[in-house]
């Protein structure tokens, strides 16, 4: 193997001599399916990292992203597909033209704010014909939230959104009143679809404020488990099973968590 390449093409390189005969035959039997489940699991510790706020961290596990997408890339060469090249190519011609305002013309040059760039972004897509609507390109896949957050980014794009935060407020009371009324008349289904709109419109509160509901939410996540470890702890210490405990007495060992 040739030392002096750039890390990047050191990594193709391993890559390609993990999947050539008389290479490692777990990577060599992978397919594209069977990976998935690597390729979101290393998203997701990239995200973790992330809000970790550990840099030491973020570096390791984009390294381990990056295994995965020169990975699916090396799989679909050797199919005759695509190269890892063309992606890099493709994504680099997409930025270029989709931010006339630093690569166009000088007539196209002009100081825009993010609202302005991520407007200009969405008609560009529009223009060209990428798309049929502001609101495709979200994958299915994505947490709900996310795509709770992002639909409403898009559709706010084209100027269909609320005015102000306090708007969005009066709509999710709106939503309250009516998981009220479901609740009242025993109807799962009906009370479903409202349970649903609320969630929609907290998350779209939530971008109202630039908040982010998904991380919101997980970090609201991470602290009822901190709190309830607190719980168990408690309770493993008293010797006492948690059906010994009265909710009040759970109660007071979570407020003690909370300090």
């Amino acid at each position: 193997m040739t030392n002096n390449i750039s890390p990047f093409n050191k990594l193709r390189q391993i890559m390609a001599t993990l999947r050539a005969p008389g290479g490692c035959n777990w990577d060599r039997k992978q397919t594209h399916k069977s990976l998935l489940p690597y390729l979101i699991e290393e998203t997701y510790e990239v995200v973790e990292a992330i809000e970790s706020e550990d840099d030491t961290l973020l570096r390791e596990e984009l390294g381990d992203l990056l295994i995965q997408i020169v990975f699916h890339a090396q799989i679909a060469e050797e199919a005759g597909k695509f190269s890892i090249d063309d992606s890099i190519n493709d994504i680099c011609d997409k930025l270029i033209h989709r931010h006339p305002h630093v690569f166009g013309t000088d007539e196209q040059k002009k100081d825009l704010n993010p609202a302005e760039v991520r407007d200009q972004w969405e008609k560009i897509k529009i223009d060209s014909g990428e798309k049929k609507s502001v609101i495709n390109g979200i994958p299915k896949s994505a947490p709900a939230l996310i795509k709770a957050f992002r639909f409403g980014e898009k559709a706010a794009g084209v100027g269909f959104d609320w005015e102000k935060p306090e708007d969005v407020m009066d709509k999710v009371k709106e939503e309250l009143n009516e998981i009220e009324d479901e609740i009242k008349s025993g109807d799962n289904g009906k009370l479903e679809s409202e349970i649903g709109d609320l969630l929609f419109a907290v998350a779209s509160l939530a971008r109202k404020k630039d908040i982010n509901p998904e991380q919101a939410l997980n970090r609201t996540l991470e602290k009822f488990k901190k709190r309830f470890n607190h719980i168990e702890d408690c309770v493993k210490k008293s010797g006492r099973p948690f059906s010994g405990f009265t909710l009040d007495e759970l109660e007071a060992f979570w407020q003690d968590a909370k300090g």
